[in-house]
């Protein structure tokens, strides 16, 4: 598995067209998403329709066919989590709209954002306080997409962006909050 170091050169000379460091970095990344999509999707309802695989080829797909010139690990990181979060909205817009606005994707995410385990927070409304939280405190939104949709612990999410414990643990808990706090005003 190649270094921190490594897979930040391994990305740049892909995005700079080198094919050899696509082929030494393609197995790692697909598999850390992998890991990643297993653990998002260990918290979804049973029988959900998109399932982890289909949700990692297509986030795999996407970061294969972009054009980024890759600055960091974090950088790809950031990306391959807000991809996996889009493509999750994309497949509950289109649920939704196949049901004519009801029965909308009720995640299980909420319940580490609205820790009172309080249930019926659709995706559809999960992002849109999301891309409201992001437009004022991006870091910690930054954050969120790495630790809820990207499927990071707290140590990757340190390895990651170069931040400590403290302050990753203290942004999730202010956006848990803030987030619970969006919820439950839409909701009431």
């Amino acid at each position: 598995m190649p270094t921190q170091t490594e897979l930040t050169g391994f990305l740049k000379d892909w995005a700079e067209g080198d094919r050899s460091a696509e082929q030494k970095i393609a197995p790692v990344i697909y598999d850390e998403m992998r890991r990643s999509a297993a653990r998002l999707f260990a918290r979804e309802r049973a029988g959900h329709t998109l399932q982890p695989t289909a949700l990692v080829h297509e986030a795999f797909a996407n970061l294969i066919a972009a054009d980024v010139e890759w600055k960091s690990r974090s950088h790809f990181y950031a990306l391959a989590s807000r991809m996996m979060r889009r493509i999750l909205i994309d497949h509950a817009k289109a649920k939704n709209a196949q049901k004519r606005g009801g029965g909308m994707i009720a995640v299980t995410l909420n319940e580490e954002i609205l820790s009172n385990g309080e249930n019926g927070i659709g995706l559809l409304d999960l992002a849109d306080s999301l891309d409201a939280f992001e437009a004022e405190y991006p870091r910690p939104a930054q954050l969120v997409e790495l630790h809820y949709f990207g499927g990071l612990t707290v140590d990757e999410i340190c390895a990651v962006t170069d931040l400590s414990p403290s302050t990753v643990g203290r942004d999730l808990r202010f956006a848990r909050a803030w987030l619970k706090n969006e919820l439950t005003i839409d909701k009431g």
